[in-house]
């Protein structure tokens, strides 16, 4: 089910950046404390077998925002499975990590 795979990958996304600040989606009256986690659904791997959906993977857009450039929380999530780096950039003062994760 896709929301017990979205609850697993926010229990390890909370374990690999050692606090709670991991938002799903998060509204933008929420305050972020830094360095945190946001992450979103986004469309998966969608496999069919005699016109009937056989399999789906959910996918995920994991984006970390941490002051520092060389922050060590970016090889953690390079350790999660299926994980994939995407792109950085910086945006106020913020460096911003994409990462994309099948769960």
């Amino acid at each position: 089910m896709v929301s017990d795979a979205r609850l697993a990958l926010h229990e390890e996304l909370i374990n690999i950046l050692g606090s709670n600040n991991v938002y799903y989606q998060p509204p933008e009256s929420v305050m972020l404390k830094y360095p945190c986690i946001i992450y979103k659904c986004e469309s998966g791997y969608i496999d069919h077998a005699d016109d009937f959906l056989y399999r789906y993977e959910p996918r995920y857009q994991v984006t970390l925002l941490d002051p520092d450039p060389d922050t060590d929380i970016f090889d953690r999530l390079l350790q999660l499975k299926y994980c994939v780096f995407d792109r950085h950039y910086t945006s106020d003062n913020l460096n911003h990590f994409v990462f994309r994760i099948y769960m």
